[in-house]
């Protein structure tokens, strides 16, 4: 079976991609497993370009097919925040709590009507592979939404790794985000749309190597 490299730090978000890349022929590894421990320097100005940025880094060092994802929570009311810092919103620099980024949500938004508290998880994966041995390496970007709105407060528990899905709350399911459990999750998520839309290329991985 062949390998799919998924750069990530983040061992819920690796987690969730195996569960999404099941059907595929491939055997999803982690940093760790390829002996990387350099990190790539997120400097785009959008999740593609940081996506991007993280795929091209990890697949230089691993030489194998690389699969990277960026993405965060974009609220209308705030022009947009936290966007492309949404894991470092609070401090400004290094990974901010889980519980610190929920806190910073609720206080923002304190005070905002209920039709002004839309928002949205964007996510973006960058996929980099070699379709034929000797071909300079293909590069693909998806980038897919969930819409809902930010909730009065936030859940009492939440999934580590995914501080926003405690505050995002779906009008159409009538629940939050983070309420639907793992595998609800994992089929209605922005990642899950991402890969579908890749599932060419990662078919193709999986019959050649990439």
């Amino acid at each position: 079976m062949n390998r799919l490299l998924i750069a990530t730090t983040n061992p819920a978000k690796l987690a969730e991609f195996r569960l999404l890349l099941r059907d595929y022929a491939l055997e999803p590894i982690s940093l760790a497993q390829a002996g990387i421990q350099d990190r790539a320097e997120e400097t785009g100005a959008t999740f593609a370009e940081n996506a991007l940025i993280k795929a091209r880094f990890y697949f230089e060092r691993a030489k194998i097919a690389t699969l990277a994802d960026d993405g965060g929570l974009e609220i209308d009311a705030l022009g947009g925040e936290p966007g492309v810092r949404s894991h470092r919103w609070v401090s400004g620099d290094g990974e901010d709590s889980d519980e610190a980024l929920v806190a910073e949500v609720i206080r923002r938004m304190r005070g905002i009507a209920p039709g002004a508290r839309t928002a949205r998880l964007r996510a973006a994966a960058a996929l980099i592979y070699v379709a034929r041995r000797g071909e300079h390496p293909r590069e693909r970007v998806a980038e897919a939404a969930i819409e809902g709105v930010i909730a009065d407060r936030p859940l009492p528990e939440m999934r580590p790794g995914f501080p926003y899905r405690a505050v995002l709350y779906l009008p159409d399911r009538r629940c939050y985000l983070g309420e639907l459990g793992e595998e609800r999750e994992a089929a209605l998520s922005q990642r899950r749309t991402t890969v579908a839309m890749l599932s060419d290329e990662l078919r193709r991985i999986a019959e050649t190597g990439g």
